[in-house]
């Protein structure tokens, strides 16, 4: 039996590794107003369990890092904008507050991941991001980022997980620049450890998935989460604190969904 789903074609699937049918092509999207892009990878459809539940998951496009700096960049520091739009304050109520301290933490920029995101700021951006381009980008659910990260395996990749991701014992007690440890099976790089990424569950507010730098090796994991807790906005001075910048959230990064190129 065959079933469409949205823009491809695949099989029905029984298992929990994916079959399909037809290949969906990878993407690089560019940004004309901007030397930014990034790289999407296809997801075939399938099924994984969440909590128990089996959940369907369809076709899509999941960026192939985290989101870098170079990209966030233009989002929260309004680069799109002519100077003149800057001033008028155009999109100033759907774009980042100034961060009170440099959010990279002179760590690295142009090749390590965006952190100090807030749940609201990300979704933001992803609305920012499907204007721009035509395109609905989106934050992904807790089961297809459980989805793609176990990528057809377990809750960790085969081997050393030191392989995979940058934690406790490896990162120097910060986030490191992408793409230095090896992709998982489909390669996707650093869906463990480094900074840890927002997911939607089905149900409640939005959790951080993956592990992070200050992760012991056996957190950096499929099934490990992390819900909200005020620490991570313990340093802003601001009340109601901010919902742009999570101030103690160093750790705290975002990975995006595509759910179809168009053509």
């Amino acid at each position: 039996m065959i079933v469409t789903i949205g823009f491809i074609a695949l099989s029905t699937i029984i298992a929990s590794e994916p079959v399909q049918t037809a290949e969906p092509e990878p993407f690089v999207q560019k940004l004309e107003w901007s030397l930014a892009d990034f790289k999407m990878l296809p997801v075939p459809a399938g099924k994984t369990v969440v909590d128990g539940k089996e959940v369907e998951i369809k076709a899509m496009w999941m960026s192939e890092t985290e989101v870098l700096w170079n990209l966030y960049d233009v989002f929260a520091y309004r680069l799109d904008l002519t100077p003149a739009e800057r001033a008028k304050g155009v999109d100033a109520e759907s774009r980042p507050s100034k961060p009170y301290i440099p959010p990279d933490l002179g760590w690295g920029h142009n090749d390590f991941p965006a952190i100090h995101i807030h749940s609201h700021a990300a979704a933001e951006f992803c609305k920012w991001l499907s204007e721009k381009t035509g395109r609905k980008y989106r934050l992904p659910t807790v089961a297809e980022w459980e989805y793609v990260a176990k990528a057809g395996g377990g809750d960790q990749p085969e081997g050393s997980i030191d392989d995979y991701a940058w934690h406790w014992d490896n990162a120097d007690d910060q986030t490191q620049e992408v793409k230095k440890k090896k992709p998982n099976a489909w390669g996707f790089y650093d869906m463990y450890g480094n900074a840890a990424e927002w997911a939607k569950p089905a149900e409640g507010e939005m959790i951080i998935k993956g592990g992070h730098y200050m992760s012991e090796p056996e957190e950096c994991s499929a099934s490990w989460k992390g819900e909200y807790e005020w620490e991570w906005q313990d340093s802003d001075p601001q009340i109601p604190k901010s919902q742009w910048w999570m101030a103690d959230g160093s750790f705290i990064g975002i990975r995006i969904v595509c759910e179809g190129p168009l053509e």
